[in-house]
């Protein structure tokens, strides 16, 4: 109750540029650690085409995050081979894991999605379709890099960052108690919070790495939990939502 309250607080209202949209859809919405969440892929898949009816010259480029599947395969090569995992092979296991997740997203939308995923980062010149899909890329690079990639690619200001949390906080609220929710947060300020370094699996509402990305390429990143779609309905609808904005 308390942290609703704290909540309450945080109605914020922004506007977006919506015919071009650069999601960055975390892996713990599509697969948490109970499997495949088949009930907000189809809540999901609801809204896009939703959104897709109401402007039919948006475009949505979607960024497929790892989730579970990605800290499976890395505890199970952990278990096997009794140490810890190079950073690249970490980082591998993630990305395979974030195709996997990009070709799942590309079958549920395949009547309106571009025919090819996007995961070495090939600039499509031409995309008539209303959905590009796309995958993580090489080590080094989590899939928020490759959404402020897409941004920098497709001439994009705004990245829609959904994941499990509602909102940034000023330090982890689930070690912390005295975590307070964010309401708008310059980037400096933000990188301050979560560093310059990544961290294959880190778990950060926007990695160090694309964080200064974006904050050269002079961007706007919306943080949102992913499975409130009445939350994401209002964002869409320039009306105050609950979120953090990073600009």
């Amino acid at each position: 109750m308390e942290k609703a309250k704290n909540l309450t607080f945080l109605m914020i209202k922004t506007t977006i540029y919506h015919h071009k949209i650069v999601m960055s859809l975390g892996g713990s919405l599509i697969v948490p650690n109970g499997g495949i969440d088949v009930a907000f892929l189809k809540k999901f898949n609801d809204f896009i085409r939703e959104k897709l009816e109401e402007d039919k010259e948006r475009q949505f480029y979607i960024v497929a995050g790892g989730g579970a599947t990605t800290r499976h395969y890395q505890k199970a090569a952990r278990d096997v081979i009794g140490h810890e995992l190079t950073p690249e092979d970490l980082d591998w296991l993630g990305i395979h894991s974030t195709r996997l997740n990009a070709h799942l997203l590309r079958t549920i939308f395949r009547d309106i999605a571009h025919p090819f995923i996007l995961k070495h980062f090939e600039i499509i010149r031409k995309v008539k379709e209303p959905i590009v899909i796309a995958s993580g890329w090489k080590p080094g690079w989590s899939t928020d890099f490759c959404a402020t990639m897409l941004c920098e690619d497709y001439h994009v200001k705004t990245v829609i960052n959904l994941s499990n949390i509602e909102t940034v906080y000023t330090q982890d609220p689930r070690q912390n108690s005295d975590a307070k929710p964010i309401k708008n947060i310059s980037w400096s300020k933000f990188r301050q919070i979560v560093g310059d370094r990544w961290i294959p699996g880190m778990n950060a509402p926007f990695d160090p790495v694309a964080a200064k990305k974006a904050q050269d390429l002079g961007l706007k990143v919306i943080v949102l939990k992913g499975s409130n779609f009445e939350n994401l309905e209002k964002f869409f609808d320039n009306k105050e939502f609950i979120g953090t904005v990073i600009e």
